[in-house]
């Protein structure tokens, strides 16, 4: 495979640092690496792959050398400004914000999932949210198989979801400290609220799973509920998924296809109080699935339980993956 020249925007950050890790652990083929960050991180230093590197604050003319690929994970706000000027100089911009997301120009990528769609890109390819993609990874299977017809996401979300302040608060709260950040004390507690409230009573966060399931999935008929909480763990988010599907299934052969999912481990053995929990999938790339079992209430319906590392399948590895996709497509 052959090398190519990567830029981080968001470098010094939690998954900035996390993009470097994986793409260290994957062997990804760099040829010079570039690093950028806001002021306040410019000039610290980052090591990757035993050499040092300097983080330069990004700005109009940070572009404006030969980079293929940018791994964008700086907020909504940089990637709106910088991505089109990144894209404009020839550099594909893979973008861990929500900003372009819902764009119907640009793919929005699950590896697993739709990995033909990085071929429409026109220059910018947006990384789902991150509790987003843990669910469509193993229904993905179910879909293709049984048709889903409606999903009910409940979410139980990390605190490392909204960053360092989102564990900072987590941490200190657990000491007796006052909250900072979330608007109600998270240590031993659960806040009903991941991101701001709409007119409609659901969260950013809810909506954002709502919509960009349907647009992985292309089906805009599929009928989608969600509710998404912030929970006092520190990394890895869990979800129940109800899905009800158009057509009949026997429950071993759908266990069956969910164990050959790329991207799924199953564990699930409930008379050894064997299931995924966040503890034990953190630092981990795969989605986790487990108390696989009917729903009883609904003619064709399944629970499931779904665990990931929200930092790195949920942000960082999805990033790197969709870079990889696209040099084994020959894209760059």
């Amino acid at each position: 495979m052959k090398k190519v020249n990567v830029a981080i925007v968001g470098a010094t950050g939690m998954v900035g640092r996390t993009f470097l890790k994986v793409l260290e652990e994957r062997n990804f083929p760099i040829e010079n690496l570039y690093l950028f960050s806001s002021a306040k991180s410019a000039g610290s230093s980052v090591t990757f792959n035993g050499k040092e590197y300097i983080v330069e604050e990004l700005n109009e003319s940070s572009f404006d050398r030969d980079i293929q690929i940018a791994l964008f994970s700086a907020g909504g706000e940089i990637s709106k400004t910088y991505a089109p000027i990144a894209a404009s100089k020839n550099v594909i911009v893979v973008d861990n914000s929500s900003y372009w997301r819902m764009n119907p120009e640009i793919p929005l990528v699950v590896p697993e999932v739709n990995p033909e769609a990085v071929k429409n890109h026109r220059g910018i390819i947006a990384n789902p949210n991150c509790s987003t993609i843990q669910a469509v990874v193993p229904l993905k299977v179910l879909h293709d198989n049984y048709k889903m017809k409606r999903i009910v996401y409940s979410t139980y979300q990390a605190v490392s979801g909204s960053g360092v302040k989102g564990v900072d608060d987590l941490e200190k709260g657990v000491q007796g400290e006052p909250n900072k950040f979330y608007p109600h004390p998270i240590a031993y507690n659960c806040l009903p609220h991941i991101d701001d409230f709409t007119d409609n009573g659901y969260t950013k966060e809810e909506l954002k799973m709502i919509n960009e399931t349907m647009k992985i999935f292309e089906d805009y008929n599929l009928k989608i509920t969600a509710t998404t909480v912030r929970v006092p763990v520190r990394n890895g988010h869990s979800e129940s998924i109800n899905v009800e599907f158009e057509n009949p299934f026997e429950l071993e052969e759908l266990v069956h296809h969910m164990k050959s999912a790329p991207g799924v481990v199953v564990i699930d053995d409930v008379s050894n109080l064997k299931y995924p929990t966040a503890v034990e999938c953190n630092d981990n790339d795969e989605v986790f699935v487990g108390r696989i079992r009917r729903d009883f209430s609904v003619d064709n319906g399944v629970n499931l339980w779904v665990v990931a590392d929200n930092i790195r399948k949920g942000a960082a590895t999805n990033t790197v993956q969709i870079a990889e996709l696209l040099l084994s497509y020959n894209l760059v």
